[in-house]
């Protein structure tokens, strides 16, 4: 599917066009969630993200009650937008499979205009795991990295008992680039730290993807 790039809707997005972004795969659509969609994807973190007996995660945001985790995925969410620079940016996406959030694919980045470089994290709620939807919502995330934004690498990480995270990372062709220790939960757990350029990117990408919504505006925002 070939990208494209287009006006923004006549509905809105003209003081933040990126609200008019789409990324599409042949299941999901990618984009920057409004406040009624934030808070249906509230509801999803809400009801859960993994096993609480573990911590998959290196800030243990999903510690707490159901609505605690809710109140938290809203507020961040809303705080990544007030705090976006073109210097430093956090693109929170929400995952919508059938018209309904499943999760949420977050591409990061600072300084992007000078390293060319950019970071992943993401989460997906318990009832929609094991269905391939973690790789194909990480394919539409790099699909806008690599093709609309330019960059020349993408990062990830993961626990080192994450093994879905890892085996995601290692389909879409990423290598590994070292380890890091940090406490989680006032205990240490090592961190596996994944790299992906462009080449490989290119040699691994399996997954069709369409970018609707790009504009000149976006791209300033971004630093691309």
């Amino acid at each position: 599917m070939a990208d494209k790039e287009e006006p923004q809707p006549e509905h809105g997005f003209r003081f933040w066009p990126p609200h008019g972004i789409r990324i599409r795969t042949p299941r999901l659509e990618l984009r920057l969630p409004d406040t009624a969609l934030l808070d249906d994807l509230a509801a999803v973190s809400a009801d859960g993200v993994h096993d609480p007996t573990e911590m998959p995660f290196s800030v243990p945001w999903t510690d707490g009650s159901p609505e605690e985790r809710g109140r938290s995925t809203f507020q961040y969410q809303l705080g990544l937008i007030a705090e976006w620079r073109p210097e430093r940016w956090a693109f929170g996406l929400a995952v919508m499979r059938g018209g309904k959030p499943v999760g949420l694919q977050e591409l990061a980045a600072a300084d992007f205009g000078v390293t060319r470089e950019a970071e992943t994290g993401s989460w997906l709620g318990l009832a929609h795991q094991n269905q391939g939807i973690g790789t194909e919502m990480r394919a539409a995330a790099l699909h806008f990295a690599f093709e609309r934004l330019g960059a020349h690498a993408v990062t990830s990480a993961a626990m080192t008992d994450n093994t879905r995270s890892l085996a995601v990372s290692r389909k879409l062709g990423y290598v590994p680039d070292g380890v890091k220790v940090i406490a989680v939960r006032g205990e240490a757990r090592t961190l596996r730290r994944l790299r992906l350029d462009r080449e490989r990117w290119e040699a691994h990408r399996t997954v069709p993807v369409e970018v609707a919504g790009w504009t000149q505006e976006c791209r300033e925002l971004f630093a691309a």
